[in-house]
């Protein structure tokens, strides 16, 4: 559930076109706008967009596709903290329907949309597969210290650091108290407390300080990874083989 912010901005998409259809894209405006007003002052700002143009982008993040709807307007909400909000009810003329989403969006009774792969059934390897779905339980137990990687399929610095990354987790794998994990950020949603612009992106995530992951910034090798985390780790490091040089 998200906390309504003062950057809300609510979306209607639908098929705007100011050129050949001014009569039309009024119309459907002037039903959004007589609904959004109402909330103005709670901080909603609001917008048309064309939606063929933003298919893919509606796609992507809110998982509606082509014949959703049909040629009624789709509306989203994003606020600050870049939580995604749709609306599941058709869009009526009357605009109750959008006047009933909004109310309970400023109750706080929607549910965030999430874009998640699944999680695996099995996750028991040196390294854990988190999605956005799993995130809460892998990354923000509050017991757990987490390395975690964000990562892109088509990411060569990625693909060269993976079996590095994975004998690090093999080496960890009697820490009960660490997670060595990996997130692919172009298929699930990045919580916004991390800010990941290229990829690899590596984070640590100290136990009990899950709103305050540390960008880790050191070398890329199992010994670097090894020596960052002897020193930040909550609890004394057992390594899988006996190393004389930590």
């Amino acid at each position: 559930m998200g906390t309504p912010h003062s950057k809300d901005l609510l979306v209607a998409y639908y098929d705007v076109d100011y050129l050949r259809n001014i009569k039309g894209t009024n119309y459907w405006r002037n039903r959004v706008m007589k609904v959004a007003t109402q909330f103005q002052s709670q901080g909603l700002n609001y917008a048309v967009a064309n939606r063929a143009e933003f298919q893919e982008e509606l796609e992507e993040e809110f998982g509606l596709g082509p014949s959703d709807g049909g040629e009624l307007p789709l509306i989203t909400i994003r606020n600050g903290e870049g939580h995604k909000y749709s609306m599941q009810e058709e869009f009526t003329r009357d605009g109750k329907s959008l006047e009933r989403f909004l109310e309970d969006y400023f109750a706080g009774k929607l549910k965030r949309q999430v874009k998640s792969e699944a999680a695996p059934e099995n996750n028991e390897g040196p390294v854990k597969v988190v999605v956005a779905d799993n995130f809460e339980e892998l990354v923000n137990n509050p017991s757990k210290d987490v390395l975690l990687e964000f990562y892109a399929p088509w990411c060569g610095h990625c693909k060269s650091l993976e079996p590095k990354y994975t004998e690090l987790g093999e080496q960890l794998s009697a820490n009960t108290h660490i997670v060595i994990g990996k997130m692919d950020a172009t298929a699930n949603d990045v919580p916004p407390t991390y800010d990941v612009q290229g990829f690899p992106t590596i984070f640590f995530v100290p136990a009990g300080q899950k709103d305050q992951p540390r960008k880790y910034e050191g070398g890329r090798e199992v010994n670097d990874f090894l020596n960052y985390l002897k020193e930040v780790a909550t609890h004394p490091l057992i390594l899988g083989n006996a190393r004389e040089d930590l």
